[in-house]
């Protein structure tokens, strides 16, 4: 497979205020561009366009190319399990709004500390498997938004999972709160191929601020910004495949100007993106250092520079986007640390901070953000 897959939880539609409502022949007409420029990898899930996105699917690509043309992802989500039944039903119901009789890829939707109490539950991962051998999935795995320590655990406790799709771009690799870049080097180890989401973070790395992009322009001015943030993900030997949220032709276009021919970044480019990175995180709310002297004495245990790390991160997004991983990522946190809400006040972490640092209000600000 080239490595650029169609991601189809942002798809073209007829109301922009109607996740939805799917612009069937625009998406028609971008599925066959895709499909004759020799990509073949299509991800979708339950939720996405409004739980819309898998009948679109059927309606773009399914009904109209033969089985053999393409490649189709599936997830099970945990939201709607309530019950045993519900896997099956569930499942049965994905496929009869694809139209298909077995899925190449099937994934357990969003694993996190979170989530993974009820994929535990239900026995997820004895039936996934059974999927596989009934014929069902053609290959299994599951997409992830937490830490690299918990990824380990999964992949050591569960060698069976082939795939593993992680949040992955230049401004989360060296992320505190997402950990791009240890996730990623989790999966090296355990020797799984690496299926790529949010390269160009929902967009936001698609508007750069003025100096950065001056950057980009100047080095290659015929290549467009988000390129760079696709080549980045696309760049790393153990990433099989780049999944890009197209909700238009020009976009879907731009990507297949440089991924039909991959060329991976070269060193320059690869100091290019990194110094992009440290640019725009220059500018960020909370100057943390991430030294993490405030949490050696904080009898709460709050997870201080991972909450600023998103907090910052989450202030970078595009304003007009609708969701951002931060706020899974802080949940997930808080089930092993104290919320940012627990500060009593006590002031250590402030007499420990060697950037002098108002911790506590930071950490009001923290709490407002991703505690509403």
């Amino acid at each position: 497979m080239k490595k650029l897959g169609f991601g189809t939880m942002r798809l073209p539609l007829t109301d922009p205020n109607n996740a939805g409502s799917v612009d069937i022949e625009r998406f028609k007409e971008m599925v066959d561009a895709y499909l004759s420029s020799g990509f073949t990898y299509f991800d979708t899930a339950w939720p996405y366009c409004g739980e819309q996105s898998e009948c679109a699917v059927r309606a773009a690509l399914v009904e109209r190319y033969p089985r053999d043309r393409y490649q189709l992802t599936d997830k099970l989500p945990t939201y709607v399990l309530h019950s045993f039944e519900d896997r099956d039903r569930i499942f049965q119901e994905q496929l009869r709004k694809t139209g298909v009789d077995y899925f190449d890829y099937y994934l357990l939707h969003n694993i996190n500390a979170s989530t993974l109490p009820d994929f535990e539950r239900y026995h997820c991962f004895e039936w996934i498997k059974q999927k596989k051998e009934q014929g069902e999935v053609k290959q299994i795995g599951f997409s992830y938004h937490d830490g690299p320590e918990l990824l380990d655990q999964l992949l050591t406790a569960h060698p069976e999972f082939e795939v593993v799709q992680l949040q992955l771009n230049y401004l989360d690799w060296e992320s505190l709160g997402i950990q791009s870049k240890k996730c990623y080097e989790v999966c090296v180890k355990h020797g799984k191929p690496v299926f790529v989401m949010e390269p160009v973070k929902g967009g936001t790395l698609a508007e750069l601020p003025e100096a950065v992009e001056k950057l980009f322009r100047e080095y290659a001015p015929e290549m467009s910004i988000p390129s760079w943030a696709i080549r980045f993900a696309a760049s790393h030997e153990q990433v099989e495949m780049v999944l890009s949220g197209m909700s238009d032709m020009r976009q879907l276009l731009d990507n297949i100007s440089y991924m039909s021919a991959f060329q991976p970044l070269n060193e320059t480019e690869m100091v290019m993106v990194k110094k992009a990175a440290e640019q725009i995180n220059k500018d960020v709310a909370i100057p943390c250092t991430a030294c993490s002297y405030c949490t050696e004495e904080c009898p709460k245990q709050i997870a201080i520079p991972q909450y600023f790390s998103l907090y910052n991160a989450d202030e970078q997004e595009r304003k007009t986007k609708t969701f951002t991983a931060q706020g899974a990522y802080y949940e997930n946190l808080s089930l092993a640390f104290g919320k940012a809400s627990d500060c009593i006040k006590c002031g250590k972490c402030e007499e420990h901070c060697p950037q002098h640092l108002p911790v506590r209000k930071y950490l009001e600000d923290v709490a407002a953000k991703f505690e509403r």
